[in-house]
């Protein structure tokens, strides 16, 4: 069924974005949030169904058993959740796809899907959350419809969204490996990674790069390790260490500066069953306020891979990098060198440091592209 699901998949995130196009929202970044989060909400809703009629089969037979779920005392409802895997979005039945493909001709339908979406992401915030340095959280979902900057075009717009989402049905997929859902997120984000590192590239790091690095990082898997990336990007060199490893075996770590790519990697962790390390997931500068602590020192990493920001300009990061908390990660000390361009050099070398220390000590094994 692979290649099926896998048709079938790349066909509805094609469809997605055509109906961006019609909306004059085509190649912008405003695609690109809808595009993501619109598939994000597919999954999660077709996770939650796949997995309740696994735990409650006599629930769910027939055509019309959303309904019967509908029916439900609060109470009762509210005590499947404990019935399901921890790793799925937990959903009311007014947060299915097919009841909002019913609602649809009703007033301000619009308002309707946002208002679905963001109340999905609050009610699942424990887990699905991004965590800033500031230690804010962003939740799974915006309201996608508002990126519609024409007001009587939105609630056409949603519309145009739900009959994409409802007539594709997920539940097959649930159960494809790494291999596949690799596949499908290089290309749901593949016109975002063009032009030679362009816009969006360094959310990107190509799989067979990624796959080299972890085969010579793990020859063997081992049990209860921990993994990081401090310039995470969309994951990928993370998914196939964890991959390589075992995702029940594993913890992933991670901080980026880029909210984006801090989406991107929650939407990848989701779609390997990494669920419990979204909480690891920082948005934030690693090489100004590293995050990740244990016992008030700077956490010491297993395993650490990475693909550094080369594109990124942290020259005027050398005062706040001079300052004693920061420079006990810096063995060579912060050159003071004017030139820019030579700056840019010497902050990635100050980013290498930053990886050797953060290593377990006499255990711990890193691998990190490096230019050409």
């Amino acid at each position: 069924m692979t290649l099926e699901n896998t048709i079938k998949t790349k066909t509805l995130i094609d469809d997605l974005k055509a109906v961006c196009a019609g909306y004059g929202l085509g190649n912008s970044s405003s695609e690109f949030d809808i595009i993501t989060q619109a598939f994000l909400y597919k999954y999660l809703n077709d996770k939650f169904t796949f997995q309740l009629k696994k735990a409650k089969p006599g629930l769910t037979k027939g055509k019309k058993w959303q309904e019967q779920l509908a029916k439900m005392d609060d109470d009762e409802y509210r005590l499947l959740q404990f019935e399901l895997e921890s790793n799925a979005a937990f959903l009311f039945p007014r947060h299915l796809i097919t009841v909002l493909f019913n609602r649809q001709n009703e007033s301000d339908f619009a308002q309707t899907l946002d208002d679905t979406l963001i109340d999905i992401g609050q009610m699942n915030s424990g887990i699905f959350s991004v965590t800033t340095e500031g230690g804010s959280k962003i939740q799974l979902f915006d309201r996608i419809t508002e990126f519609v900057k024409d007001a009587s075009k939105r609630d056409d717009f949603a519309r145009a969204i739900i009959n994409k989402l409802v007539h594709v049905n997920f539940e097959e997929i649930m159960e494809e490996g790494f291999d596949f859902f690799s596949t499908i997120f290089e290309y749901l984000i593949k016109d975002y990674n063009n032009d030679s590192g362009g816009k969006y590239a360094e959310y990107y790091t190509p799989q067979a790069v990624s796959k080299i690095m972890a085969a010579i990082l793990v020859p063997e898997p081992e049990n209860n390790v921990t993994i990081y990336d401090p310039s995470a990007g969309s994951g990928t060199l993370l998914m196939n260490l964890a991959h390589a490893i075992g995702p029940k075996k594993c913890t992933v770590y991670s901080q980026d500066i880029s909210q984006k790519s801090s989406n991107l990697l929650r939407l990848n962790l989701i779609l390997n069953n990494l669920v419990h390390s979204i909480g690891n997931v920082i948005q934030g500068n690693t090489m100004t306020a590293p995050y990740h602590r244990e016992n008030g020192h700077l956490r010491k990493f297993d395993y650490i891979v990475s693909n550094p920001p080369f594109k990124l300009d942290f020259s005027d990061d050398i005062d706040e990098l001079k300052k004693k908390i920061n420079q006990n990660r810096f063995f060579a000390g912060i050159p003071n060198v004017p030139e820019k361009a030579k700056n840019k050099m010497a902050i990635y070398s100050l980013f290498l440091q930053h990886i050797m220390f953060s290593l377990a000590e006499k255990t711990g094994k890193a691998a990190v592209v490096v230019p050409t």
